[in-house]
């Protein structure tokens, strides 16, 4: 008797308890969406150019990312139009079927609304001194420069509704060559 008292309750709660929401129950727009934020892979030290490309490992690190990210639902890339970020965005695009599209990284806030604007997941790969703080500016929360050194960080910006927030993740990618 006890049993079915317990399973009766159990039924009556699960029936009364609101449903979570789902992609269909959303309003036009309001769907969450992800904007991942890379620095481009490690540049080519030994070039004198003042755009170098990537280094061996830098090649290695951005096909690691596009294999981190195949399964990751992108509708646009980004990247600022110099070489070392360009190579490092073209393989990711390419694994996901779509064109590069560049933006100014003097240009953060004008570029923080238009991708807040679009709604759509996106990967933005950038530089030490801007996908830090490009990530801030998605959150509304406090972003930063990062040190030169530093190549693994991933930020993914989570936004749902009016609610932003951004997570700082590494990539488990180590050179050997």
């Amino acid at each position: 008797m006890m049993m079915r008292l317990v399973v009766y309750a159990l039924a009556v709660a699960a029936f009364l308890m609101p449903a979570p929401p789902s992609r269909a129950d959303s309003e036009a727009g309001d769907e969450p969406f992800s904007i991942f934020l890379v620095r481009h892979a490690e540049k080519d030290g030994s070039s004198e150019s003042d755009d170098p490309g990537l280094s061996a490992c830098g090649e290695l690190r951005a096909l690691s990312i596009a294999a981190m990210l195949a399964d990751v639902e992108l509708d646009r890339v980004y990247s600022t139009d110099y070489r070392r970020t360009r190579d490092t965005a073209v393989p990711i695009a390419a694994a996901h079927q779509l064109e590069v599209s560049y933006y100014d990284p003097r240009e953060l806030d004008e570029f923080a609304a238009l991708l807040l604007k679009r709604k759509g997941d996106a990967l933005v790969v950038g530089h030490s001194n801007t996908t830090g703080v490009l990530a801030g500016i998605l959150a509304g929360e406090g972003g930063e420069a990062f040190d030169e050194a530093l190549y693994d960080r991933l930020y993914q910006v989570v936004i749902a509704g009016s609610q932003r927030h951004a997570y700082l993740l590494h990539q488990a990618f180590t050179c050997r060559l």
